[in-house]
């Protein structure tokens, strides 16, 4: 989820704005330690420059005299030492805050610091970091000033998305893990991929699994995707003593955080999965207190530290409406670039024996590790009915569909562990003549593996035409 601290409607300013009766530029004043905490919806944009002193957003340094375009964002403009800013535009609202939560997130990557520098030592994993709490609570915007810090101390921490209803150098529906060696795109947020398109950023290469569901209570097929991918993410490390070293942060879903009498199924998957050592708990005491009091004791473990975090008075409660804006910007990116670095994506034609597309099954309550207790889903899942094989029809059109890197004659539980190579589009299917139009990044014939087509996110008809 991005959290991108945005505007408590309910909180005064703590200082006054200049805002003036028009979008003609204006400058800004800011204080040591304040932010300016803006929110531009899909149909304005908003331009920030840097006039002087020193300001970053979300731990990414703002370039000096150099203009930055946000567009469909809540974000905020933080200063440790004072700085101007010059604002171009109109927001929908926007104040500036005293108190924030960059100082617990300093003091964190501190901590982290001397972590990393003891494994450098002992040549051992540097921190493994897991941010849980409810929606909205500001996961990853944690997540992100925690990555840009990193990087900034010439750190290649690996960052985990485990929340499908928010792309990570993919789009949403996907579970991704990457390696940051360079720092954070501010006005692309996590920056490209190599299907996404260039950017003066250099691209990143993800590790990209399919979910296809909104929450993970919705399936079966979370946890085993978990386990697949710290097994991926295990190995990874090994191979890669600079990304081992300085360790990994989670962003998690904000669904898992509601666990009802205190169980937490999914979360403690996690933990014990990727072997996390710290837990920050943002925005919820008694998530915090739940997860204290079955942790507190193991001294046979490496142990798991439990952090508590107050929610930033930045974070609002995002509408369903742009949250949906906000996805379906991300997927028209993925195809279509953004910005100047635009993509002219592939279309072709293919007939409805070409693909073979799997749709994950509508039954959610049968065992989708294929008959194992999932703690061991990787069994012989070949006959789990984890998916059912679909014809393609006018149900298809507008959907998203994951081609696998798995053959379409594998067993559902290789299917379902596969990793992506990309997505394409579905944007027409003609029944008569059983032909569908796709959209692809690339050019090339229609894959003939394993294709997922999941029910989440939803349809985006607008996408092409």
């Amino acid at each position: 989820m991005i959290s991108l601290p945005g505007l408590n409607l309910g909180e005064q300013p703590a200082e006054p704005l200049n805002v003036p009766t028009s979008s003609a530029t204006r400058h800004q004043d800011l204080a040591a330690q304040t932010e300016y905490r803006f929110e531009v919806n899909f149909q304005r944009q908003l331009t920030i420059k840097l006039v002087n002193g020193t300001a970053e957003y979300f731990g990414t340094e703002l370039a000096p005299a150099t203009t930055y375009t946000f567009q469909g964002a809540k974000g905020a403009i933080f200063t440790w030492h004072g700085c101007k800013i010059e604002i171009g535009g109109e927001a929908e609202s926007e104040y500036v805050a005293e108190e924030t939560q960059m100082m617990p997130a300093m003091n964190a990557h501190f901590a982290f610091e001397a972590q990393r520098d003891r494994a450098v030592q002992t040549r051992d994993a540097g921190p493994r970091v897991l941010v849980v709490g409810p929606e909205n609570a500001g996961k990853t915007s944690l997540v992100k000033i925690l990555t840009s810090y990193a990087v900034k101390s010439g750190r290649q921490p690996m960052v985990i998305n485990l929340d499908p209803k928010q792309g990570m150098l993919s789009v949403p529906g996907s579970f991704t893990a990457a390696a940051f060696s360079s720092i954070i795109d501010i006005e692309e947020g996590w920056g490209s991929s190599p299907m996404s398109g260039p950017s003066p950023v250099p691209v990143k290469m993800p590790l990209v699994y399919h979910y296809g569901l909104k929450d993970p209570e919705e399936g079966r097929v979370f946890r085993p995707l978990v386990t697949r991918m710290a097994l991926a993410v295990t190995s990874r490390l090994e191979e890669d003593p600079a990304s081992k070293q300085a360790g990994f942060i989670i962003d998690s879903p904000g669904s898992m955080s509601q666990g009802k009498a205190g169980v937490y199924e999914n979360i403690e998957h996690i933990i014990s999965e990727f072997s996390v050592n710290v837990v920050f708990v943002i925005g919820s005491e008694r998530l915090y207190s739940d997860l204290s009091r079955k942790y507190a004791h193991r001294p046979n473990e490496d142990p798991t530290h439990i952090i508590r975090l107050d929610k930033s008075g930045g974070c609002v409660d995002r509408s369903e409406e742009y949250m949906k804006a906000l996805r379906h910007a991300q997927i028209r990116a993925y195809f279509f670039g953004h910005g100047d670095a635009a993509l002219a994506p592939h279309s072709q034609s293919a007939t409805f024996d070409e693909l073979n597309i799997f749709k994950i099954a509508e039954e959610t309550g049968r065992d989708f590790s294929g008959g194992h207790h999932i703690d061991n889903p990787y069994g012989n899942a070949s006959d789990a009915e984890i998916y059912e094989r679909i014809t393609p029809s006018n149900m298809v059109v507008n959907k998203l569909l994951a081609v696998t890197t798995a053959a379409a004659t594998e067993g559902h539980g290789a299917i379902r562990d596969a990793s992506v190579r990309g997505y394409m589009y579905v944007a027409d299917a003609d029944e008569a003549k059983k032909r569908v139009k796709l959209l692809s990044p690339q050019p090339g014939q229609v894959p003939a593996s394993a294709i997922v087509m999941g029910s989440w996110p939803e349809d985006v008809p607008s996408l092409v035409g």
